[in-house]
C-alpha cells in the first residue's frame, strides 16, 4: 500500500470529493483525519473508513478559523504522533449562488476568501511546525481547471483558486529546506453530490464534449493524481499544478 501507516489530513473529507480522498487515502493505508463542518458526512465516511479496516479520526473543523486548525493539527499529533500530508480541499462552491459582478457584495467576497485562501493558510501554518520537525511533509492544494478559462458568474471563486497557484510555488520555496513537497491539484467539473444538486444534465453533457475523454468526470478520476503526490513517488516534485479534466485544458 502506497500510503502505508502516513498520517493524512484532509479538510473537507467528509463529503463529495473530498470523500473520495479519504476513502482512497485510507484503502493505501493511510490513517485519515477528516477534518469538517459536515458532521453528518464526514461521521459517515469514518464509519465507512472503519467497516473496511482503515483508520479515521472526525474532528469538526472550521478551516477559516485559526484556532480550529491548531486543534486539527494537535488532535493527528495526539493520535498517532506525526502528520506526513495535508490536503486543502475544503471550499466554497456549489453553495454560493450564481452571481455578476454587480450581484457580488463584500460579506460574499470576503467569506469565499476567508474559506478558500486563508484556510488552506491557515492549515498550513497549523501543520507546518510538525513537518519541520519531521523533516518530511506534502501539502497538496486543491484548486481548479476554472481558473484556465474564468468564469463570469464565479468571480470570487474563480480569484480564490488562482491564488492557490502563488501560495502553492511560493510555498514551495519557503518549505523546500524542510523536504516539504508542496503542489496543486486542479479538477476540471467533478460530478460530486453537490455538483449534480446544482447543475442539471445539459451542463455535464456540455462539459463532457470539450474533453478528450468524451465523459462525465467523477470523483474518483481524482483519486490517481492525489496519492500519487501523497506518497513517496513524488518526494522530488514540488511547486507544481496538476489538471485533471479529462484534456479540456492543456495546462
Amino acid at each position: 500500500m502506497r500510503l502505508e501507516d502516513r498520517v493524512v489530513i484532509i479538510t473537507g473529507g467528509g463529503f463529495g470529493i473530498g470523500r473520495a480522498y479519504s476513502l482512497a487515502v485510507a484503502r493505501e493505508g493511510g490513517k485519515v483525519l477528516i477534518a469538517d463542518i459536515n458532521d453528518a458526512g464526514a461521521a459517515q465516511t469514518e464509519e465507512d473508513i472503519r467497516a473496511a479496516g482503515g483508520e479515521a479520526l472526525v474532528l469538526h473543523t472550521d478551516v477559516s478559523d485559526e484556532k480550529s486548525t491548531e486543534a486539527m493539527a494537535q488532535a493527528a499529533i495526539q493520535r498517532w504522533g506525526r502528520i506526513d500530508v495535508l490536503i486543502n480541499n475544503a471550499a466554497l462552491f456549489t453553495a454560493l449562488p450564481l452571481h455578476s459582478l454587480e450581484q457580488i457584495d463584500v460579506e460574499e467576497w470576503d467569506r469565499v476568501m476567508a474559506v478558500n485562501l486563508r484556510g488552506p493558510f491557515l492549515c498550513t501554518k497549523a501543520v507546518v511546525p510538525q513537518m519541520q520537525a519531521q523533516a518530511y511533509g506534502k501539502i497538496i492544494n486543491i484548486s481548479s481547471a476554472s481558473i484556465l478559462s474564468g468564469n463570469s458568474m464565479r468571480l470570487h471563486y474563480v480569484t480564490s483558486k488562482a491564488g492557490l497557484i502563488g501560495f502553492t510555488r511560493s510555498l514551495a520555496r519557503a518549505l523546500g529546506e524542510h523536504n516539504i513537497c508542496v503542489n496543486t491539484v486542479m479538477p476540471g467539473s467533478v460530478a460530486s453530490e453537490g455538483a449534480l444538486a446544482v447543475y442539471p444534465e445539459q451542463f455535464w453533457q456540455q462539459i463532457a464534449a470539450t474533453r478528450c475523454f468524451k465523459r462525465v468526470q467523477e470523483p474518483e478520476d481524482l483519486v490517481g493524481a492525489i496519492i500519487f503526490l501523497a506518497s513517496a513517488d513524488s518526494d522530488f516534485i514540488t511547486g507544481q499544478a496538476i489538471n485533471v479534466d479529462g484534456g479540456s485544458y492543456m495546462y
